[in-house]
């Protein structure tokens, strides 16, 4: 793993077994500068439920991730000012460089 390459220490969450709420899915969503529709993974069968004009309803997305964070694409980086999603992992090099600017 390149956190492990870098010498970085890290936190790994899994959101499948530890509950992610909706106050870090905001301040997930304001470090990555986007809105939740953003980071989610569009192809999961759990969208099939719901329209396309939910999906652009941040509460109601906030809610829905909180209820089903399988959705949540993967993985998430995040730092005390900023995050990213790693995917592909290469991205991790660039952002893994402005933290030690």
């Amino acid at each position: 793993m390149i956190l492990n390459e870098e010498n970085i220490k890290y936190k790994l969450i899994d959101y499948n077994k530890i509950n992610i709420t909706k106050d870090e899915l905001v301040e997930i969503a304001n470090k990555l500068n986007c809105e939740p529709k953003d980071f989610i993974r569009k192809k999961n069968p759990l969208l099939k439920e719901i329209n396309s004009q939910k999906i652009n309803d941040k509460d109601f997305m906030f809610d829905y991730i909180e209820k089903n964070p399988k959705i949540l694409e993967r993985p998430i980086i995040v730092s005390k000012n900023s995050a990213i999603v790693a995917r592909p992992p290469e991205l991790l090099y660039d952002f893994l460089a402005t933290l030690k600017e």
